[in-house]
């Protein structure tokens, strides 16, 4: 070997990666810090969220960084289907205000696809290859070395796989009741998103539940708990 060449090392140690170079007669180490893309499946995210907490006033900066942990976030990419203001006026209005909100997330931006009608149904378009594109080009370039994917769809399992196959490091973030065996079975590191990990992620408190009253004696009244709107994520 010739003495200008170095040989180097790499073991993975808690949130670090350890580069060591090694010339004759001296070595070092230097700590490279992992950084960090999530990738979040919104609509997946949204159906989860609703039938595993009935809300969605999420903090998304604060979620992005407990996923993310000690290690420095690249960017958070978001991914859902704008919705359609001649179908649905009302959710389309939602949906913008919650997404002028998301805007002001730092470091994450948003990728929007579009619904086309299949026989009466909307169906999305675009989104999974939009996801499935950024997660690929960006470990092609080098630009993360760890991919955290906010998903349970089977779909995303062979391009996960992909990214492995390029040295970088996946994992999964998911709710039990909706994920893929196969996503799982990828993942280097996973998630579990349950009701201790978004404990302190609420925009707001919830308001302890009302006990519904029994009808008073007038005829017909009765006493109704209200029932808080849901906002699409």
């Amino acid at each position: 070997m010739r003495n200008s060449a170095l040989m180097r090392g790499s073991r993975e140690t808690g949130f670090k990666s350890i580069v060591r170079a090694v010339s004759p007669g001296s070595s070092k180490e230097k700590y490279v810090e992992d950084r960090v893309a999530i990738f979040i499946d919104g609509s997946n995210l949204y159906h989860a969220l609703r039938s595993n907490f009935n809300r969605y006033d999420l903090k998304f900066a604060e979620f992005t960084a407990k996923l993310c942990g000690a290690r420095r976030l690249f960017r958070t990419y978001y991914y859902n289907v704008l919705q359609d203001p001649t179908q649905r006026a009302e959710s389309s209005r939602e949906q913008q205000d919650f997404l002028s909100a998301l805007r002001e997330t730092p470091y994450l931006e948003v990728r929007l696809g579009r619904t086309k009608m299949a026989q009466g149904i909307p169906v999305e378009k675009g989104i999974d290859v939009m996801l499935v594109t950024d997660l690929l080009h960006f470990a092609w370039n080098g630009l993360y070395e760890v991919a955290i994917l906010v998903s349970g769809d089977s779909d995303f399992a062979y391009a996960l796989q992909a990214v492995k196959n390029m040295g970088k490091h996946v994992e999964v973030a998911y709710f039990e009741s909706n994920v893929s065996r196969d996503l799982l079975d990828v993942a280097d590191n996973k998630h579990l998103l349950d009701h201790g990990f978004f404990k302190t992620l609420w925009t707001r408190k919830r308001p302890p539940r009302r006990k519904a009253k029994r009808p008073g004696p007038g005829p017909g009244r009765t006493n109704s708990v209200p029932v808080e709107k849901p906002s699409p994520v």
